[in-house]
């Protein structure tokens, strides 16, 4: 307890120098760009082709850039990442596809012209059986639709003449 008519000390804050400031803000920037570049290494990682991985299988590049965020990632950029060369070879003949996500190692290519003929015969045999079935139901639905139209009107007398 206090004495009576006695004012309680009051607490005075220290003023910060302007470098400490300025080492909070540093000290920040560096936070998020250690995130940032943990989490590019990790998609990278994730994202990247198994076949061309280097010294380790890809699951375990996972696993450690999950465990050792900052080690990981520098190790992953150093030793684990595909060489740039298999980055970019997985467009055949050098040309720029318009549809990059289909050009990837384990897609199936016709390797013949028979082949592919074939491949697209059979496209359009199952596309064609498609639109078939599809107009089956189609019909199907409106026959369906009209028979139940007339029941209506059919009932109508019965309840009338009940």
């Amino acid at each position: 307890m206090r004495p009576p008519g006695k004012t309680p000390p009051t607490v005075r804050a220290i003023p910060l120098p302007d470098w400490t400031v300025s080492l909070v803000h540093l000290a920040l920037l560096l936070v998020v760009a250690s995130l940032a570049f943990w989490l590019y290494v990790l998609f990278d990682t994730i994202g990247s082709d198994a076949g061309s991985v280097r010294l380790f299988p890809k699951p375990v590049w996972v696993f450690v850039v999950l465990l050792l965020p900052k080690v990981g990632a520098m190790l992953w950029f150093l030793l684990g990442r595909p060489p740039r060369e298999a980055l970019t070879a997985s467009v055949p003949s050098g040309r720029q596809s318009t549809f990059p996500d289909h050009d990837h190692s384990h897609r199936a290519r016709a390797t013949t012209r028979e082949e592919e003929e074939d491949f697209l015969r059979r496209c359009r045999e199952r596309a064609e059986e498609q639109r078939r079935r599809a107009r089956e139901i189609q019909a199907q639905e409106e026959r369906e639709h009209r028979g139940q139209e007339p029941r209506d009107e059919r009932s109508k007398p019965d309840e009338s003449s009940g």
